[in-house]
């Protein structure tokens, strides 16, 4: 099995939330992606204030349906003045999916999430879940699930309805794990896992380097010199930090999609090359016997 039928596309990047991208370059990066068979797109309305679903709308006019995978979220609501809402309402859930199929020029979705739904449980799953699951029961959409940035939540989203997939972001990679039981329990229950975020937020692409950032803020002391020793490791192998990133959470039996974000082509070319990247099973067995890694985290073989 290619390992690019793990790997999806995250295009936050294309709604100028780190940097201004052009276009072009945001059609590049998609054409790029699909070049090398990454087929999983993901968005969301809050990238851009739907930016980025209107430049998934540009790039993938022309490609025929069937090519791709394409994800959008629900529970924040574009306004006319651009501003972003949180709403988990019935309506604001129709709102939002109609709105975004006239960003991304598109009939339907393959996939709607519940997106950050952080302080909104009780509207999630009593207004917005029941929206998707109609949806889903129509035929509209083939999965519905949750996107979050914490586990503890979505475990209780899996309690109280039948998801076909999270996505979490952030909570399992090199430095956090976290995680690994309610992995287990996904997997238990055949609910797939998509992960986000495995470089938490830059630190495990860049190394520890000034103004690295873990989780959206400059990186504390105790993550910098965590990750120093992780790079320690690494480069006692010749194997970038970037690349050991990139591929410890594909080894998770539970995952079935990782998305990477990228600012450019280029960049996406690169992360695609690092998941193929030879690495030395004894990489592995030192960072666990260095207590970098939890002992039962599973690892590439």
């Amino acid at each position: 099995m290619a390992i690019t039928t793990k790997l999806g596309l995250g295009t936050a990047p294309m709604g100028n939330m780190f940097r201004p991208i052009s276009d072009a370059e945001s059609v590049a990066m998609i054409e790029s992606a699909l070049a090398q068979g990454v087929t999983f797109l993901d968005t969301a309305p809050l990238y851009g204030a739907g930016l980025s679903e209107i430049r998934l709308g540009m790039a993938l006019r022309g490609v025929p349906r069937h090519r791709y995978f394409l994800q959008t979220k629900v529970g924040r609501l574009v306004q006319p003045d651009g501003s972003v809402s949180f709403d988990y309402s019935r309506d604001g859930v129709l709102r939002s999916i109609d709105a975004s199929l006239t960003r991304l020029k598109l009939d339907h979705v393959d996939s709607l999430l519940i997106h950050d739904p952080d302080l909104n449980f009780g509207a999630a799953i009593h207004e917005a879940y029941p929206v998707l699951a109609e949806l889903r029961a129509q035929g509209v959409v083939k999965m519905i699930g949750a996107g979050m940035n914490q586990f503890e939540m979505l475990h209780d989203f899996a309690d109280c309805g039948d998801f076909d997939c999270f996505l979490l972001a952030g909570r399992y990679s090199l430095l956090q794990q976290h995680s690994l039981d309610f992995l287990a329990i996904c997997q238990q229950r055949g609910i797939k896992i998509w992960l986000g975020g495995t470089y938490n937020s830059g630190i495990l692409a860049t190394g520890a380097g000034p103004n690295a950032k873990y989780m959206y803020v400059n990186a504390p002391e105790r993550i910098l010199a965590r990750v120093r020793q992780l790079e320690a490791v690494c480069a006692n192998y010749a194997v970038p930090l970037r690349v050991v990133a990139a591929q410890f959470p594909l080894a998770h039996p539970a995952v079935t999609r990782v998305i990477f974000g990228a600012q450019s082509a280029h960049e996406f070319v690169e992360t695609v090359a690092g998941c193929t990247h030879p690495i030395p099973p004894a990489l592995w067995a030192d960072l666990k016997t260095s207590g970098l890694i939890r002992p039962n985290a599973p690892t590439p073989v």
